[in-house]
């Protein structure tokens, strides 16, 4: 809740401030996903890579000459593939994600080189476990056994705009969060999502 205090905070200090050259966006892209971590025995977690999506919608505020601080809300599925006894099993995760990236928007050639950072903060909002012929819904706590339901972590970005307003943009995402509920005398599981995507949007300007 604090993150969430902070950032509020700050795109409304800086909202104020700027509002008149305040824009939107929407954007929209594909997430290659995966939750890597160890085991108890302290070995790497063996995952794939799953195939998601995000959507969602953002607001760029000047901080400077070429440079704005860009809060979002996204709609993000996550999660890996693994196997489970011999039979591939599939972990997605949904969220809605709060990024908040710092971004340099140089112009280039007729249009805008898109670099940015920054952290994000992502709260579960539905889970499945896919094995096979079974479906199973995800428990989310912070009791043994549940899959804490908040993430945060680290984004990068390189893209460009283009003078139509629409944009390209790679991303890459680092979950610092350690989303396992481990249990008594187990010093060593972790679970954490990373991932990469590529993604279009527009601005509204």
């Amino acid at each position: 809740m604090l993150f969430f205090s902070i950032i509020a905070t700050l795109v409304v200090s800086v909202s104020v401030c700027a509002q008149s050259k305040l824009t939107y966006g929407i954007r929209a892209g594909v997430n290659f996903q995966n939750l890597n971590g160890k085991d108890s025995d302290g070995d790497n977690l063996n995952n794939d890579l799953k195939t998601g999506f995000n959507a969602g919608v953002n607001a760029e505020i000047p901080v400077g000459i070429d440079f704005y601080l860009q809060p979002g809300l996204l709609f993000s599925t996550k999660g890996a593939k693994y196997d489970f006894q011999g039979v591939e099993a599939t972990r997605s995760i949904s969220y809605l994600e709060l990024p908040v990236n710092f971004l340099y928007k140089p112009e280039l050639g007729k249009g805008r080189l898109l670099l940015g950072f920054g952290p994000y903060a992502a709260f579960a909002v539905g889970g499945k476990i896919k094995s096979g012929n079974t479906d199973i819904d995800m428990d989310f706590g912070n009791e043994v056994g549940e899959t804490k339901p908040f993430d945060a972590g680290a984004n990068l970005l390189a893209g460009y705009e283009y003078t139509n307003n629409f944009s390209f943009q790679l991303n890459a995402g680092l979950g610092l969060t350690n989303m396992y509920n481990r249990p008594a005398g187990d010093d060593e599981s972790s679970l954490k999502n990373t991932g990469f995507g590529v993604s279009l949007g527009y601005r509204f300007k």
